[in-house]
């Protein structure tokens, strides 16, 4: 707080917002700050700082070609983790604009909330939490990426929304409480979308109660859930749906995993997927043992095959467990013979 220069763009950002933002917001001038400390930006507020740095992550790339449902869809139109991670965004910078709360904040824990997702979405987390000594979680992943893997040294408040996300932790800002909202409400509506399109489920196979409380259709069932957190939050410190609407929510949330996550057309590649993780794990652990202290040795794998793409970790397998035939070292060799034949 010593020695802040009222003349830069930040001043007036963080001004800005202690003067028009909730009581219950986060204000960036009062962020409890970095691991490591650093020059401030005269452009931009810490949160935006934050935000920018996710965005131009190699983790953040790498989400384009992460599976959300449906493994490697051919259809571009099916979510991917990125895609998803922009609804995420999308919806909590709504919420957060109508509450009057941070959406700097919002934004850079919505890009950063799934960045230590693994390939092959859920399937490819699941395997990692049977093999690695204390579990796999996604959302400590996704911790670890941003403070080692490639020590982006955000604000606390932006590490508490990436790791508090997955229901079951308890966010410490209205802004983490937000994201954990929005990602729900995000992955269950275009969840649906997307198995209706794969031909998995038709609107009239959902909960009648459901579709009647909230609507068939795709835009109002979302604006409708999307508006039952607002109206539920205005004025308040926690941020959360109606008792009502939360009801339906879950509801449609338990219905989707009964007959899309678990056991549906939409996963039957993934004993293959399985089969990919695990062989690729053991391999690598094998290889790093002439190399790499045997304590540290399932810590490495579990970082790089975390932070594989679907098709990379196809790639990988291929390259280890295909057999390929041989491989000439110049396919164009003809090219240069038909010249000297001509010539």
């Amino acid at each position: 707080m010593n020695n802040i220069d009222k003349n830069t763009i930040r001043y007036k950002l963080e001004q800005r917002e202690i003067d028009n933002l909730s009581e219950y917001a986060t204000k960036s001038r009062f962020s409890k700050g970095r691991k490591t400390p650093i020059e401030e930006c005269s452009l931009r507020t810490c949160f935006q700082r934050d935000r920018d740095r996710i965005l131009h992550s190699k983790a953040f790339r790498r989400l384009k070609h992460k599976t959300q449902v449906f493994l490697s869809p051919f259809d571009d139109h099916f979510r991917t983790r990125l895609t998803h991670t922009l609804e995420v965004s999308q919806i909590g910078r709504t919420i957060a604009r109508a509450l009057d709360l941070n959406e700097d904040l919002v934004e850079a824990i919505s890009l950063g909330h799934d960045l230590g997702h693994t390939p092959f979405g859920h399937c490819g987390e699941g395997v990692l939490n049977e093999l690695v000594e204390g579990g796999f979680h996604h959302n400590i992943q996704s911790v670890r990426v941003v403070e080692v893997l490639e020590n982006l040294n955000l604000c606390q408040e932006t590490i508490d929304g990436i790791l508090t996300h997955t229901w079951g932790y308890k966010p410490k800002t209205p802004e983490a409480q937000v994201v954990q909202l929005a990602d729900k409400v995000a992955y269950i509506n275009h969840d649906i979308e997307d198995s209706i399109r794969a031909g998995i489920i038709s609107e009239s196979d959902l909960p009648k109660d459901c579709i009647d409380y909230f609507s068939s259709i795709q835009s109002k069932r979302l604006n409708k859930m999307i508006t039952e957190i607002i109206s539920n939050s205005v004025g308040k410190p926690q941020v959360s749906m109606s008792e009502e609407g939360w009801f339906y929510t879950t509801k449609l949330r338990k219905w989707m995993f009964d007959n899309v996550y678990i056991d549906s057309p939409a996963k039957y590649e993934e004993q293959k997927a399985r089969k990919v993780i695990k062989e690729l794990f053991f391999l690598y652990c094998d290889m790093l043992k002439s190399v790499c202290e045997e304590d540290k040795i399932e810590r490495v794998v579990t970082d790089y095959i975390s932070g594989m793409t679907d098709r990379f970790a196809v790639e990988r397998f291929k390259d280890h467990f295909v057999p390929k035939g041989l491989q000439l070292s110049a396919k164009d060799d003809y090219l240069f013979k038909l010249a000297k034949i001509i010539n």
